[in-house]
C-alpha cells in the first residue's frame, strides 16, 4: 500500500490529510479489541508485590435516594435499608453522599461523563474527555495484555458505554460474557495466532507510512499547524510503541481456568442475569491480571420491564418506573430492583474477597467505584450522586458526608485512586486534590 501527499501552490485538502489521520485514530480501538493474556509467572515466583486494580460501574438510572443515603455519617453511621444488604462488607467500603462531577449536568447524557467528568455533555458541541479505565490503560496498560476491558449491560449492542478515548472517541462496550471468556482463556490456533500477528505488523507499518508522510508536510506549514502536527506524529509514536507490546503479547499462551465458559443471556429483560454474569467475568479478569481497568455501563434506561422471577413483579418499564411520581406501587417495584443491585454488588466483593494475593484479598487490591450520574432519576438532578467506593487498600466503614447543596468534586476520588496505582499525578479532570478523608490502610 503506497500513497504520497503531493505539495504544490493549492491548499492542502483537508479531506485528504483527515483520512491518513483517520488511521492512525482508528488502531486504538483495534488494540483495544485484540485479545489479551495475563502473566506466565505467579507474583509471588517472581518477587513483585501484588498490583492494584480497578473497576467502575455505573448504572445510570442510580437508585432511591432516600433508601441509599444513610441518615448519619462518620465511622459509627448507621446503614441505611440499601446498605443493610452489603451488611457483611461494612469494613470494606465507604458510601458518599454530597459529591458530583462539576458543571456535568443535562440529566441523562450525564451518563457518558461518569469516568470521565467532561462537562456540559448535554450541550451543542460536546466533546468528551479521556476515562478513568482509559487514563490508567495509558498508563500502565503495557503490563497486562488487555490495557483496560469495556463492557455493559443492555447497551444498545455495545454502542454506548464509560470508556473514551483522550481523543473523545467512545470504546464500544462488550456484552457477551461469553466473548470475554474467550478473550480472557481460549487459544487461537497457531494459525490464527500468525494471522493476527500479521494484521499488527501490517497496522505498525500503515503508521509507518503515515508519520513519513506526515513529517514531509512540516516545512509547509505555519507555526499553529506544525504544533498541531507535532501532537499528532506523538499519538502516531505512541501507537507504534502499543503495537509492539501487543505482538509481544499475543505470542504469549493464555492462563488457565477451571471455570466453564457461561452462557449468554439475550433478553434484555433478564437485566439482573446479564449483571451477575459480568460481574463475574470481572472476577475472572482481576484474577487472572489479563487487566486492572475495567469499566462497566449498566443501561438501564435502555432496559425494559425487567423479569425477576420469585421477586415482586415489574410492570413498568424500567425507565418508565424511574418517573415514579411518588406512586406508592412504582417505588416497591423500585426498591425491588434497587436491592437486586445491592444483592449483586455484595456477591462481587464476596466472590474478589475469595482469592488471596500475597496474603491480601483480591477485594484490597481491587478498587471499585459503584454510582450513577443522577442523584435521582425522578428529576433528572446531577447532584448529590449515589456513589459507594469498596476495596482497594482504603480505610473504609464510613459515610462521608459532604454539603449536599454546595456539593465536593467526585474526581477527587479518581485521584486518589490513580495514586493508589502508583501512578503520580495531582489532578484529573474537574479534580481539586485528592479525596478528602479517605485515607490509604
Amino acid at each position: 500500500m503506497k500513497s504520497t501527499f503531493r505539495l504544490t501552490n493549492k491548499s492542502l485538502p483537508r479531506r485528504t490529510f483527515l483520512k491518513g489521520l483517520g488511521v492512525g485514530l482508528s488502531l486504538p480501538m483495534l488494540d483495544a479489541m485484540i485479545p489479551a493474556v495475563v502473566k506466565a509467572n505467579s507474583l509471588v515466583a517472581k518477587n513483585l508485590e501484588a498490583p492494584h486494580r480497578m473497576i467502575g460501574i455505573c448504572n445510570n438510572l442510580g437508585v432511591l435516594p432516600e433508601k441509599f443515603f444513610p441518615k448519619t455519617a462518620g465511622k459509627g453511621y448507621e446503614l441505611s435499608p440499601y446498605l443493610k444488604t452489603l451488611e457483611a462488607h461494612r469494613d470494606n467500603f465507604t458510601v458518599f453522599s454530597g459529591v458530583w462531577h462539576p458543571d456535568v449536568d443535562g440529566g441523562h447524557p450525564a451518563d457518558i461523563c461518569f469516568l470521565t467528568a467532561a462537562p456540559h455533555p448535554g450541550s451543542g458541541g460536546f466533546r468528551n474527555t479521556i476515562s478513568l479505565d482509559q487514563y490508567i490503560a495509558e498508563q500502565q496498560g503495557h503490563l497486562t495484555r488487555f490495557p483496560a476491558m469495556t463492557w455493559g449491560v443492555n447497551t444498545k449492542g455495545g454502542a454506548r458505554s464509560l470508556s473514551w478515548t483522550g481523543a473523545g472517541v467512545v470504546i464500544p462496550a462488550e456484552e457477551k460474557p461469553s466473548h470475554i471468556y474467550k478473550q480472557l482463556f481460549l487459544q487461537g490456533s497457531k494459525a490464527e495466532v500468525e494471522a493476527q500477528v500479521r494484521q499488527l505488523e501490517l497496522g505498525k507499518s500503515i503508521m509507518d507510512t503515515v508519520s513519513t508522510q506526515t513529517k514531509s508536510l512540516q516545512k509547509s506549514l505555519g507555526t499553529k499547524d506544525r504544533d498541531r502536527l507535532d501532537q499528532y506524529l506523538t499519538g502516531v509514536r505512541d501507537l507504534e510503541q502499543r503495537l509492539i507490546m501487543t505482538k509481544q503479547w499475543e505470542l504469549k499462551p493464555k492462563p488457565k481456568t477451571s471455570v466453564a465458559m457461561p452462557k449468554d443471556v439475550d433478553s434484555p429483560a433478564a437485566y439482573m442475569e446479564k449483571v451477575k454474569l459480568i460481574y463475574q467475568m470481572a472476577k475472572l479478569a482481576m484474577e487472572s491480571d489479563s487487566t486492572r481497568a475495567i469499566s462497566i455501563m449498566l443501561d438501564s434506561v435502555s432496559t425494559p420491564t425487567l423479569d425477576l422471577h420469585d421477586e415482586i413483579a415489574i410492570t413498568d418499564g424500567y425507565h418508565s418506573l424511574s418517573h415514579h411520581g411518588k406512586n406508592e406501587k412504582k417505588l416497591k417495584q423500585l426498591e425491588a430492583i434497587d436491592q437486586w443491585h445491592m444483592k449483586l454488588l455484595g456477591e462481587l466483593f464476596d466472590d474478589l474477597k475469595q482469592t488471596k494475593e500475597q496474603g491480601k484479598t483480591l477485594l484490597d487490591r481491587t478498587m471499585i467505584v459503584y454510582g450513577s450520574n443522577m442523584g435521582n432519576a425522578h428529576t433528572h438532578v446531577t447532584t448529590n450522586l449515589p456513589v459507594l467506593f469498596a476495596g482497594g487498600g482504603f480505610q473504609h466503614g464510613q459515610h462521608l458526608a459532604f454539603d449536599t447543596k454546595r456539593n465536593y468534586p467526585l474526581p477527587n476520588l479518581f485521584v486518589s485512586m490513580l495514586q493508589r496505582m502508583g501512578i503520580e499525578v495531582e489532578s484529573f479532570a474537574t479534580s481539586t486534590g485528592t479525596m478528602r478523608g479517605l485515607e490509604m490502610a
